[in-house]
């Protein structure tokens, strides 16, 4: 993921990639440094620190970041609740933005599921990642089970009450992710990023998809997070206000 930032953002004009950190030197470096931590960089050469690492990565880079005043972009999924307060603490002296979906396209998928979510008496999400992905659910398909939650709060809908009494084998029926908004993962090699939202009527259905095939799907959504940093102490949870 990295790689592909560093490749997708470092053609963008205007973007200049300063290094690459990792505890593995890349294959390749197109522009920039490798470095293995923070602490090796001039901070004064840097504006904002992207980070897809890990939870413990993303509170190393937040430490970092706060004490020499760089901007902070977070597309690591899996944050605690400790983590994710700690990166509201570290936005009262520096820009972060925390998404769990880059791409514009999963973006525009979660809103159009807030819109369709009032009108179906039945929705499930199904997630479809590759096999090394560590945490499931994704925190794209989360953030879409609390949008589509939020919706039909707001449209006055009650809980969704699945009908299932018994499960063969438990867990057949998938994660309940809030009010009935129910998750199923797949974790399969081959595969990139994916989410299906799928909802159910009398009569009827509705299908929301978004594929991501190619890491890069995921570059203009970040250079959008970077580009709405200005140096600002401010809080933006998902990419969601930036796009449209």
């Amino acid at each position: 993921m990295g790689r592909a930032l560093s490749e997708g953002l470092g053609a963008i004009e205007g973007f200049v990639v300063v290094a690459l950190v990792d505890l593995h030197p890349p294959t390749h470096l197109l522009q920039g440094a490798f470095v293995t931590s923070l602490d090796e960089l001039d901070a004064s050469t840097v504006d904002v620190v992207v980070d897809f690492s890990s939870p413990d990565g993303v509170v190393t880079s937040a430490t970092w970041c706060s004490a020499h005043g760089v901007d902070l972009v977070v597309g690591a999924t899996g944050l605690s609740s400790s983590q994710r307060d700690l990166l509201r603490g570290a936005s009262a002296t520096i820009g972060v933005v925390v998404a769990s979906n880059f791409s514009i396209g999963a973006v525009l998928a979660e809103h159009f599921a807030a819109l369709a979510a009032p009108y179906f008496d039945g929705v499930e999400i199904i997630e479809l990642h590759h096999d090394r992905k560590v945490d499931a659910p994704s925190g794209t398909s989360i953030a879409a089970a609390r949008t589509i939650a939020a919706a039909r709060r707001a449209a006055g809908k009650s809980p969704l009450v699945d009908p299932t009494t018994r499960e063969t084998i438990a867990g057949a029926r998938g994660a309940d992710a809030l009010d009935g908004v129910r998750i199923h993962s797949v974790r399969l090699p081959g595969l990139v990023a994916h989410e299906e939202i799928h909802f159910g009527g009398p009569g009827e259905g509705l299908t929301i998809r978004h594929d991501s095939f190619d890491r890069s799907s995921f570059v203009q959504g970040v250079a959008l997070a970077i580009l709405a940093l200005d140096s600002t102490p401010r809080f933006l949870d998902g990419i969601g206000s930036l796009v449209g």
